[in-house]
Parts: C-alpha cells; structure tokens; sequence
C-alpha cells in the first residue's frame, strides 16, 4: 500500500485536495479533524491540567486556549500533548487501511515538514497556491484577522521550500476540474505500480 503525505501552507487547498482522494474511494486522513475530536475527547483532561480554565463542559474551549497561546513557549506546551495523540491515530490509520487491502491511503498533516517527525509516508504531495490567493482564502475564515494569519505564516516553511520537498504539486490556483484530474491521474498512476514493485 501506497501512503501519502498531503501538506501545503494554510488556505493553500489541502481540504479540497483531500475530499478529491476521498471522492475516488481513497482513505483519508485529516489531522485537523483528528484535532476537533481530541478536543472533545482524548486531549480534554492533559490539556485542562496544563492549561487551567481552558475547557468546558467536557470539551476545550479554542477562544479560551488560543488567549493562552498568545504567551511565549506555550504553544509548544500544547504541541508536546496534541502531537503524540494525532501521530497515534494516524499509525492507527495506516493500519487500518493496509488491513483492509487499500491500495494507498492519504494522510494530511498541515505541520508535516515543520514538526521534523518522520510519519514513514512513501511519498509527499504539496497543494500550492499565490501568495495573494492564500491571504484571500485565509482572511475569509471566521475569527481570522490580518495579525493571526502573519503570525500563523511565520511558523510555517515557505511554499518554495515545499514544493522542492514535494514528490507531487497540486496548484489550487488552476481550475477545480484540473486539480480533480491532477488527483485522479495520480491516484490511477499508483494503483498501477503496486508498492510492493516500486
């Protein structure tokens, strides 16, 4: 089994990217939304012990935590939980789909390149888009301003430097029903080479 590594810059269409994997049959994997459902569940208790106030009602409260984040070093404190939780879920995954006899699965982790965690994926694809497209896409996002996407900018590689990483690039900018092929074209490209031959 084929596993790929799906990343790219926020607003840089790896969502869309992922449910055109997931409109062919592919199983895929989403980190963010690994993070919501920690959030209700898994991460509640670390998370209210590190960070007091952040949670309620069994849940963490994003507003709360992200006020919190704010401080220096803090982030990192969040990291050193959340992060060991999503990479089991996604070794869980990756079990669960070569189990079923998948042919290749998808895993988006939007941090893959910056975490220097080696997930063992064979292969890393990078949704790219515009400078200006991404700031667009970004600022549209509800509680998103100017200030937040700068500072979420900061942390992340530049595009250059993952599209030099990347094994395939899909560029967001192109139309939909390109970037829909694009997938499809490598999706029958990999079930045609079996891992096992590669």
């Amino acid at each position: 089994m084929w596993t790929i590594g799906l990343t790219g810059s926020i607003a840089s269409g790896k969502s869309t990217v992922l449910e055109m994997f997931r409109d062919l049959g592919v199983p895929v994997f989403s980190s963010d939304e690994t993070v919501h459902e920690l959030y209700r569940g898994e991460a509640v208790a670390p998370i209210e012990a590190a960070f007091p106030g952040t949670t309620r009602a069994g849940e963490v409260d994003r507003t709360a935590l992200s006020r919190v984040l704010r401080q220096p070093g803090q982030l990192k404190a969040l990291e050193a939980i959340v992060h060991p939780l999503v990479r089991a879920r996604v070794a869980q995954f990756v079990a669960d789909a070569a189990a079923k006899g998948a042919a290749l699965a998808v895993v988006d982790v939007p941090l893959l390149f910056e975490s220097n965690h080696d997930y063992g994926l064979d292969r890393i694809a990078v949704t790219v888009a515009s400078d200006a497209t991404i700031r667009e896409r970004a600022l549209q996002r509800p509680g998103m301003s100017v200030e937040k996407l700068e500072a979420i900018l900061a942390r992340q590689m530049p595009q250059a430097e993952k599209k030099r990483r990347a094994d395939y690039i899909f560029d967001t900018d192109r139309p939909l029903a390109e970037t829909r092929a694009a997938v499809e074209a490598l999706v029958t490209a990999l079930k045609a080479a079996p891992r096992e031959q590669a």
